[in-house]
């Protein structure tokens, strides 16, 4: 059967964007137009000639507006297929006429949460009714009708019925598939505002997620494997997906996961702070009052690994600050920052042989708290858990040691328990001077980890602290870091083995603080 004519059109929007254009030109092609309330209105203002629903279906709008087109002249028309005999006689019986075009758009929900000061009443208002269910109507009727839900879709949908008088069978089954991904993420969107208002913090027992593809990458961790980015449009802190890049190659996947990694850790502080990330875990980090030395001491934490590793600053880049990146003999592959001076992003951009390359990324502002809520995909499910993100309170923490810290370590102490964290486990950190030293990640034994931070801080081990992200089992990290001048250690407890490491400490005059948290990061 060809594709039928189009005749008849319901246009029922809230964003009019382009809608007058679109609208004249359907008229210019012989559509008849039919519409409700506010569209209708808008349509006479601008000139075009519209139908009233309420006039062609006998049946007024009431319930201010909440009532409009449910009604069966109106679906009846939508859902019924030209090629079946009864839909057409059950038309005709009932004066039922057909619509091969349907515009809609729906209330705006999303945007009416997101309002600071919402109240319910205004939000379940939002709730669209009869757009979704005129959408779903014509996208299951898409062999003979044409649904077109977005000011995007105006210019493809006229060109074709101005051209031939109907639209292919093509772009309908693709306007079908936007319709019913619309439709469905309206829904979501509506079930997780009464999930977050009414599960009080539990887990809720079906979870929907909503991601929209915003660019597909070349590869994604190897070059043999295919990769793409989704953004959560719900996030409204600032982040790497959303960032605007200002300069630089195409970012990778690995790029997105390291970048991801080194602004977790600089939004923790109050103070300029830089992260130097490499394969996801930090090989230098700092903190200093002025951002432009923050960034040396953090570069200087190991230069070795620093080389092609990925930055992160919590701080607007400053001229003095990009200086120090592009010093010679350093390498930067990408950067993520707030926003960058715009002496700054020249002199990173041009100065260094990999000016040109470099990624910059503006975040914007850092006010924003991440999310509270991790996932990670497993084969066949998820894990929910609640995000690493909380401080530890200060007034739990315990010296359980003979000999106390001395006043002028405890900056330090508060500075190596903040970065292991983010060290993937079993982690080790040595800090000094608000300055990572050395690093040991991932290693399947503590005292491994423990002997790789000491040969990363070298000979300026002497006075710096360790910390921990779990408990030692034995006192044999002890025995090891005891000849090192180690002024503090800083770790969760709870141990079988604490007595022994305890004593360990005060046998060598080891000052140690037990968190009674551990921070595992997997």
């Amino acid at each position: 059967m060809e594709s039928p004519k189009v005749t008849r059109a319901l246009i029922s929007v809230s964003d009019k964007m382009g809608l007058a254009d679109f609208a004249r030109g359907l008229h210019a092609a012989g559509v008849e137009i039919y519409s409700t309330g506010g569209t209708r209105n808008y349509l006479e203002k601008e000139g075009v000639p519209v139908i009233d629903v309420a006039e062609y279906t006998g049946f007024p709008e009431m319930m201010g507006g909440r009532l409009k087109t449910i009604h069966p002249k109106i679906h009846g028309g939508i859902l019924c297929r030209r090629d079946n005999i009864g839909d057409m006689n059950a038309l005709a019986e009932h004066n039922i006429k057909t619509f091969e075009l349907i515009v809609i758009n729906l209330y705006p929900f999303e945007a009416t949460i997101a309002k600071e000061g919402v109240t319910e009443e205004e939000a379940i208002e939002n709730i669209d009714i009869g757009g979704p269910s005129m959408i779903r109507a014509a996208a299951k009727n898409h062999p003979f009708v044409t649904v077109v839900t977005s000011q995007d879709q105006y210019a493809s949908v006229l060109e074709q019925i101005q051209k031939n008088g109907r639209t292919t069978l093509q772009l309908r089954q693709s306007l079908a598939r936007d319709a019913f991904m619309l439709t469905g993420s309206y829904d979501n969107a509506i079930s997780q505002y009464f999930i977050e208002r009414l599960s009080k913090g539990e887990f809720p027992a079906t979870l929907t997620l909503k991601f929209k593809r915003s660019y597909v990458l070349r590869y994604g961790e190897n070059p043999h494997q295919q990769a793409a980015v989704y953004v959560d449009q719900r996030s409204k802190a600032a982040n790497v997906v959303s960032a605007r890049q200002l300069n630089g190659k195409e970012l990778s996947y690995n790029n997105l996961l390291d970048l991801d990694s080194a602004l977790a850790i600089v939004r923790a502080f109050s103070q300029p702070a830089v992260s130097v990330i490499k394969h996801n875990n930090p090989c230098g980090a700092a903190v200093d009052a002025e951002l432009a030395n923050a960034v040396c001491k953090a570069m200087a934490g190991d230069p070795l690994s620093a080389f092609g590793s990925v930055i992160g600053i919590n701080r607007p880049v400053d001229l003095a600050s990009a200086e120090v990146l592009a010093a010679p003999g350093l390498f930067v592959e990408a950067i993520v920052a707030p926003s960058f001076d715009a002496d700054a992003l020249e002199v990173l951009t041009t100065k260094p042989k990999w000016g040109a390359n470099v990624r910059l990324l503006h975040v914007g502002a850092l006010d924003v708290p991440p999310s509270h809520w991790n996932l990670r995909p497993l084969e066949g499910g998820a894990l929910l858990q609640e995000t690493d993100t909380l401080g530890d309170p200060e007034d739990q923490w315990t010296v359980v040691t003979d000999k106390k810290p001395e006043q002028d370590v405890w900056d330090d102490i508060r500075f190596a328990w903040e970065i292991v964290r983010h060290v993937k486990s079993n982690a080790i950190v040595l800090a000094k001077d608000g300055m990572l030293l050395g690093a040991g990640a991932g290693q399947m034994s503590r005292i491994d980890s423990v002997q790789i931070s000491i040969k990363k801080a070298g000979d300026r081990i002497k006075g710096s602290v360790l910390a921990s992200d779990a408990f030692f089992p034995f006192a044999d990290s002890i025995d090891l870091v005891s000849e090192h001048g180690i002024r503090a250690v800083i770790q969760p407890g709870g141990s079988r083995g604490d007595e022994s490491v305890i004593e360990a400490c005060n046998k060598y005059g080891i000052p140690m603080v037990f968190t009674g948290r551990r921070h595992f990061r997997h």
